[in-house]
C-alpha cells in the first residue's frame, strides 16, 4: 500500500494506492455502499478505470467488483412533478436521488465515485 486517502470534502469514495502485480494502481470504494473499482489514474474529476481479473476474483466474495461496462453505463433519469426516478436498478435513498436531480451524473461511475458530494 503507497496511500489510503479517506473521503474528502468533496468525494464520495476511498481511494488506496497500491502497487500490486508490478503494477501501480487505485482500488477505488464508494464510501457508502460496498461498490469497489480499480483505476490507473485518480484526479480531481479524471479517473481512468481498468479491469483486474486476478483482483476482481480476491474482492468478489466481500465487494461488488464493478465492470468497466457497468460504469460505463448510462443513467436512465426520468423527472415527474418535481420527483427524480432513476430506472436504473438501484438502491439509492430520496438524498442521494436529489443530488443525481442536482448534478445531472450521465453514468453508473459518475454517481458511485464523484467530486460532488
Amino acid at each position: 500500500m503507497l496511500e489510503f486517502i479517506e473521503p474528502q470534502f468533496a468525494t464520495n469514495f476511498l481511494n488506496v494506492e497500491v502497487k500490486v502485480f508490478d503494477k501501480h494502481l487505485h482500488i477505488l470504494l464508494n464510501e457508502h455502499y460496498p461498490f469497489l473499482a480499480f483505476a490507473s489514474f485518480v484526479d480531481f474529476e479524471n479517473v481512468k478505470y481498468i479491469a483486474e481479473p486476478e483482483l476482481l476474483k480476491q474482492f468478489s466474495p466481500f465487494y461488488k467488483v464493478l465492470s468497466i461496462e457497468g460504469l460505463n453505463e448510462p443513467l436512465y433519469i426520468k423527472e415527474s412533478t418535481g420527483k427524480i426516478n432513476l430506472e436504473n436498478d438501484n438502491e439509492l435513498n430520496s438524498a442521494e436521488l436529489e443530488q443525481i436531480a442536482y448534478w445531472k451524473p450521465k453514468s453508473v461511475r459518475e454517481t458511485i465515485y464523484n467530486f460532488w458530494d
